[in-house]
């Protein structure tokens, strides 16, 4: 245990995190996401939400300022979008980060095929559909 780190975070995501570079993407899958077969480095969260996950990271992570930071798969049609999911993850980030931007939403399938390309997948026990995020990584700037 450290100081000033969640317990969710694990050391190996504490150790991707840090090898993250600016521009790399994480994913934060929820628990219906084929993230073994996607995933170039795959870690697990289970039993875990992606807001649970978002209180331990965002306060360690640095969002991306030049591109959008935050990615969400667009509702298929015939689905139900719940706004609650997105509403929980922004409560989450402007909480930490206030200026983040809200989500932008990708189709189903160029969702998965940038988290194919995205540097590591975070398997959580997320249950709520459409509850994958992506984190895209910026930079941390002198002061």
């Amino acid at each position: 245990m450290l100081i000033g780190i969640s317990p969710v975070v694990s050391p190996e995501l504490l150790k991707l995190l840090c090898e993250m570079g600016h521009g790399d993407e994480l994913v934060l899958a929820d628990s219906n996401y084929p993230g073994a077969s996607n995933a170039k480095r795959l870690l697990r969260a289970d039993g875990l939400t992606v807001s649970a996950m978002l209180e331990g990271i965002a306060p360690l992570f640095p969002f991306d300022t030049y591109a959008d930071p935050l990615i969400m798969m667009q509702m298929v049609a015939g689905d139900k979008l719940d706004p609650a999911v997105e509403a929980d993850y922004m409560r989450v980030i402007r909480r930490h980060q206030p200026s983040v931007p809200a989500p932008i939403r990708i189709d189903k399938f160029a969702f998965y095929e940038r988290s194919r390309n995205a540097f590591g997948v975070l398997m959580t026990g997320e249950t709520r559909i459409y509850g994958n995020l992506i984190l895209k990584k910026g930079v941390i700037k002198p002061a």
